[in-house]
């Protein structure tokens, strides 16, 4: 898919280093604050600049519906069209669909929807997974959200992993 108008090109240095920041901020969710190993952050339209971040607060509450729902709240139409999403997980249909309504111009996520469900199993009440790729919730959309990921021969799905496997082991 074509980059959305408004995106600037994101590079590689600036994609490690807000994939890193987002894994660290899923660590520091378990870790700190006993939450769920899924965590989003907003970069500006420079890809560098951290505008916001979240973690995901319950079942329905996750890290990229409240980040989606927080920035449209808080920023323009027009900016978020120039901003990406970093998410240590592919977003449900839900988040997919909040972070279009949003206007959010790209999102990059490092691990996968099936690797989720291929690590916690089916049918875990923890985390039923929808299996909804974020790709075709935006593909029948009529304004453009460019879509990165998963980052598996970055390495970045394997690291999202592990660290969520800490959960999960008690969780499953």
């Amino acid at each position: 898919m074509a980059k959305p108008a408004g995106l600037s090109l994101l590079t590689p240095a600036q994609l490690d280093s807000g994939a890193s920041r987002c894994l660290d901020l899923q660590r520091s969710g378990q870790d700190i604050h006993n939450k769920r190993p899924f965590a989003a952050l907003l970069l500006g339209p420079d890809n560098t600049t951290q505008l916001m971040s979240s973690l995901s607060l319950s079942h329905v509450r996750h890290a990229e519906c409240e980040l989606a729902r927080n920035a449209a709240d808080n920023y323009s139409w027009e900016y978020l069209a120039g901003c990406t999403m970093i998410s240590t997980w592919e977003p449900c249909a839900m988040c997919a669909g909040t972070i279009y309504w949003a206007h959010i111009g790209r999102l990059v996520y490092l691990a996968s929807e099936k690797t989720l469900q291929e690590m916690i199993g089916a049918g875990n009440p923890e985390n039923l997974t929808l299996d909804l790729p974020c790709r075709e919730v935006f593909a029948v959309g009529q304004s453009k959200v460019e879509v990165i990921g998963p980052l598996a021969s970055e390495g970045w799905e394997g690291r999202v992993v592990e660290d969520a496997r800490r959960y999960w082991s008690k969780h499953g």
